[in-house]
């Protein structure tokens, strides 16, 4: 294509040589642009399909033509085949949609490729986090684990459903459902249509064998073939979901097998257990090399207060809003480490909540949290509990901090006793 000529120029060429890729499901369109030496770009547009050795050949492609880097936006799963193709061979920069339609001065018969590459040669682009393919690998088990106790938990709740529907009302005798003793019971049910009061009696253990008659009333209720079924196809579900999340914790312990010395420092923080360890471990690396301080990743993660100001007046301090995988898991630990007594956090989360509403509260606890994470995982150090007291010590020397300063304002001299 012959060159343009690039007509008022005020902004800085960063890469000379760049290209701008619109990712689809079954084709990409790549732009690249050479900064010739009179300042004329010359526009090069190719397009691709999407199986393995069409994306080689876009690799050979943007190689033969001595591009060294590439933009694409973060298109749903499909930047990551093109990813895998281009790693290690030229800079692959992934770019927040919603980040490129704030940027002003696009036209409207320009296409997405050369949009991207436009922004890309000026330096206009800010470039999403993309981890290394150890810690994908790691994500892609964690979050797998999760959406599977998800779906577990739904299942569990459509039983509880189909016994209300059929007037079983087993949870109110028995505190967990799903323990060995609610169990046993949906077995009896499902074996015997109408159990008798020794039949019950039999599979029960503890002190719940003096609730024995209460327990056979609760399930005394319209039970029947169809409903028998639906309780058989809802428990083998169930079981398989148990059976897959006991394997993927199998896979996720040994994929993360070197760095269990840094999984047993984060669970000193209160309430991140192992699983909740693995699962922030999977989401932030092993490194934090991408995040230059603790501020950057809680941003990030979208724990952050919000930085609204116009004016040198701040408008507001709300959050912003991102849901990030990171962010549902240290929500999570938060409310488990406001439930630890004697804990800094469970002070804090009190404090905050009488003055901002427990919402914002959790959120506030959420971001200490990875604070502590960062310099944990960043610094190799340990976590140390300040207690529930260091508040009231805080509140102490600002109290007497005021109190002097008024009496000096008055004329007096406070000496201590």
């Amino acid at each position: 294509m012959a060159p343009e000529k690039e007509n008022n120029q005020v902004l800085r060429i960063i890469h000379p040589i760049c290209c701008g890729l619109d990712v689809h499901k079954r084709f990409v369109s790549a732009c690249i642009l050479k900064t010739l030496p009179d300042g004329s770009i010359e526009v090069e547009v190719r397009e691709f399909e999407t199986f393995t050795d069409d994306l080689i050949a876009l690799r050979e492609w943007l190689i033969e033509k001595d591009c060294p880097i590439v933009a694409m936006e973060s298109t749903g799963v499909y930047w990551q085949p093109i990813h895998n193709i281009l790693e290690g061979y030229v800079e692959v920069i992934l770019v927040n949609a919603r980040h490129i339609k704030n940027v002003p001065g696009r036209k409207t018969d320009v296409s997405d490729s050369r949009w991207l590459a436009e922004l890309l040669r000026v330096g206009l682009l800010r470039a999403s986090y993309i981890p290394p393919k150890q810690v994908r690998f790691w994500r892609e088990l964690v979050r797998l684990r999760q959406k599977h106790v998800k779906t577990l938990a739904d299942y569990k709740k459509r039983v509880q459903k189909l016994f209300e529907s059929a007037n079983i009302k087993l949870d109110n005798v028995v505190s967990d459902l799903f323990g060995e003793t609610g169990r046993q019971i949906m077995r009896l049910l499902l074996e015997t249509p109408k159990p008798s009061l020794e039949e019950v009696r039999v599979v029960l253990k503890g002190n719940l064998r003096k609730k024995v008659e209460e327990l056979y009333r609760s399930i005394c209720g319209f039970f029947e073939e169809h409903h028998r079924f639906l309780l058989h196809s809802l428990l083998s579900i169930i079981e398989t979901l148990e059976k897959e999340i006991g394997i993927m914790d199998i896979r996720i312990k040994e994929v993360m097998r070197h760095h269990e010395d840094l999984i047993e420092r984060l669970k000193g923080i209160p309430g991140v257990s192992e699983v909740s360890a693995r699962a922030i471990l999977a989401e932030v690396g092993p490194d934090l090399r991408s995040f230059p301080n603790e501020r950057a990743l809680a941003s990030w993660a979208g724990v952050c207060p919000g930085n609204n100001e116009s004016g040198g007046k701040r408008i507001s301090g709300k959050s912003p809003v991102k849901k990030h995988p990171l962010r549902s898991v240290l929500i999570e630990v938060s409310w488990a480490a406001t439930r630890k007594k004697g804990t800094y956090y469970a002070a804090k989360y009190r404090q905050l909540r009488a003055r901002r509403g427990p919402k914002k509260a959790i959120g506030a606890i959420a971001h200490k949290i990875l604070k502590a994470v960062y310099f944990i995982i960043k610094e190799g150090q340990e976590y140390r509990e300040l207690g529930a007291n260091h508040l009231k010590q805080i509140n102490r020397e600002r109290l007497l901090t005021k109190i002097k300063e008024e009496a000096e304002r008055l004329g007096y001299k406070v000496v201590a006793a």
